[in-house]
């Protein structure tokens, strides 16, 4: 069976790096492609240089050639390049997955429109095992559905951008789902002042941004007399690069539709 291409956005940043890093360790893929803004400074060189060996593939600056030499494009860079990006693959015809954060809700109906084209995977946070805490949550949420209060803390490092993380975002929606809430009525983002009672229908978030934490996310409901804590903590970013791989391989053959990583686990 013919391995999958694989062509990576962004490939200079950090995120970049572990993604051609992950490539070169799977069996399962074919790393085709890396490229990155025009003007970045690392256009032109071997894109396993960051992982000390050499790949074959010189990271480049023109996408649209990145993306024919492809199969699938992994793209976790910003909004606006990765719709940019999104429109190539539905042109040239090549699968995509998505592990950016940030879009708003007409950004994201501008991926469901692309994904009737090609097949995408989109989803918030690629590692296995915060998928597996989206389908612990779902369990949490359904037995503790009466005299708990639920909030989310999530951390980060310093350099992101969006807040709260696409992550901390999914668990609360999965949790408001499994109480028959929906979270854009029922989200509180942060608390500042005299706020009055909690609300025990809300469901809260808190944000912290500092240093080089990779990520970390705790959903608590807590209840009088006793708390539980469901929490994920990431080391480095090879398991959300990993959880790529293993994205682009579910790809592979079919034609079009939007999916996301309980899909790619088969946690429906």
């Amino acid at each position: 069976m013919t391995l999958p291409r694989i062509a990576i956005a962004g490939a200079s940043g950090r995120m970049g790096r572990m993604l051609i890093e992950a490539s070169l360790k799977d069996p399962g893929v074919t790393l085709a492609a890396a490229f990155d803004r025009p003007g970045t400074p690392f256009i032109g060189r071997d894109g396993g240089e960051f992982v000390g060996q050499s790949s074959g593939i010189a990271i480049s600056d023109d996408a649209r050639a990145a993306i024919a030499a492809a199969d699938c494009v992994i793209d976790f860079t910003r909004p606006e390049g990765t719709l940019a990006h999104l429109e190539l693959a539905r042109e040239l015809g090549k699968s995509m997955v998505i592990g950016t954060t940030g879009f708003s809700a007409a950004e994201k109906g501008v991926i469901a429109a692309a994904a009737k084209s090609i097949p995408v995977v989109f989803a918030p946070n690629m590692a296995v095992g915060v998928n597996a805490v989206f389908k612990l949550l779902e369990v949490a949420a359904r037995i503790l559905n009466e005299g708990y209060d639920v909030e989310v803390i999530e951390a980060h490092h310093r350099f992101k951008v969006d807040a709260p993380s696409g992550t901390a975002l999914r668990m609360g929606e999965v949790v408001a789902r499994e109480l028959g809430r929906d979270l854009d009525d029922c989200a509180i983002y942060g608390r500042e002042g005299v706020t009055g009672e909690r609300k025990p229908e809300t469901i809260g978030f808190s944000t912290i941004r500092g240093g080089d934490v990779v990520g970390d996310h705790t959903v608590l409901f807590a209840g009088i007399g006793e708390r539980i804590e469901i929490t994920h903590k990431s080391g480095s970013r090879m398991p959300y690069a990993s959880g790529s791989m293993r994205a682009a391989r579910f790809l592979a053959g079919k034609s079009s539709g939007l999916f996301d990583m309980q899909d790619v686990l088969g946690l429906r």
